[in-house]
């Protein structure tokens, strides 16, 4: 099997696993080249990782001639430019969510990818490869439990990563696009549906500061989608247990419930605090094999030359709908989306 020869852009904390992952698990790419504004961090993990070219410049890695294909892992606000710059260098494109953060730039990057139909884009809604969700997936469009009448999310992130979070909340577009923009995605996905109506509402319960940032810290919204279908997601930032991603799928014939406990094993600790299972501690280790799936579908999408899910109109859809909720989470009001 041929190997898609690889240039990421950004490796910070999820960079590096993207990295990692290309250079080592993923048997159909080849990691050939680091970019980084912070020269200094590509270096170092190039050097960790093999990689002999290194650039601070995303225009000089795209030139490159052995990159074929470009994975953008930088800050939301900077993924269409680079998105235009690798396209324009005749690169196939995997991009990590959200798409944009704006609507605007989201129809600028559906412009930009339309012009160079002969490239592969994809957009990393990793838990669409997460093996459990594509067994749910597969079992929903087999009819197994009838028609969808309720898709029911939890995403919640760990009370020991706050600081990092607290961060880089100012900018980050806020929860329903930063974060519950996966059950937006998986919404979408499992429904096989968009929301007509939308109700978004939450609160600063814990971390005071969010209301500076026109946010919430814990935040919800409940959905009817155009096929009559509901849904319901909760997004919180100070889970004391650990990363916390649930979902739930309520049909007309049975019900499918993934990571009801969030725990990375089947080892269960009994001790004098009685019975316990532990839990991940970040979304790094939980989606850790979704992510390395998903490159590898992505590396067979350009080797056979066919289309990737999800493209750029999930995420013009999924940030749409982001934003809507953020509006109705600040106004109070049901929107409609038709």
């Amino acid at each position: 099997m041929k190997k898609l020869k690889f240039g990421i852009i950004g490796v910070g904390r999820l960079g590096y696993e993207h990295a990692s992952n290309i250079a080592f698990r993923v048997p159909g790419a080849e990691l050939v080249a680091i970019c980084d504004a912070n020269y200094e961090n590509a270096k170092k993990v190039a050097a960790e990782l093999g990689v002999k070219a290194v650039y601070q410049d995303p225009k000089k890695m795209c030139a490159d001639p052995e990159v074929e294909a470009v994975a953008i892992v930088t800050n939301t606000d900077s993924h269409v430019e680079m998105l235009r710059i690798a396209m324009e260098a005749g690169k196939h494109v995997f991009c990590e969510k959200p798409l944009a953060d704006t609507v605007e730039k989201c129809k600028q990057a559906e412009k930009i990818i339309e012009a160079h139909p002969n490239q592969i884009f994809m957009l990393g809604f990793m838990r669409r490869y997460d093996y459990s969700y594509r067994v749910a997936k597969q079992k929903i469009d087999n009819g197994d439990i009838g028609d969808v009448i309720l898709v029911r999310c939890y995403s919640q992130d760990p009370i020991s990563i706050i600081e990092g979070t607290l961060e880089y909340a100012p900018r980050s577009g806020g929860q329903f696009i930063d974060m519950s923009i996966h059950d937006i995605d998986l919404i979408r996905w499992l429904t096989n549906s968009e929301p007509r109506n939308l109700w978004a509402m939450g609160g600063c319960y814990e971390f005071k500061q969010y209301k500076d940032w026109d946010d919430g810290d814990n935040v919800s919204c409940l959905m009817q989608c155009e096929n009559d279908a509901m849904a319901f997601f909760f997004a919180g930032r100070a889970a004391a247990h650990g990363s916390h991603v649930e979902t739930e799928i309520i049909g007309t014939r049975g019900t499918l419930r993934i990571a009801a406990v969030p725990t990375n094993s089947l080892v269960e600790v009994m001790s004098e605090h009685g019975v316990c299972r532990e839990c991940y501690q970040d979304f790094i280790s939980r989606w850790h094999d979704a992510y390395i799936t998903e490159i590898a579908e992505f590396c067979d999408c350009v080797e056979n030359e066919r289309k990737a899910a999800p493209g750029v109109y999930d995420g013009t859809k999924s940030t749409n709908i982001a934003f809507r909720c953020k509006e109705s989470f600040k106004t109070g009001k049901m929107l409609s989306l038709t």
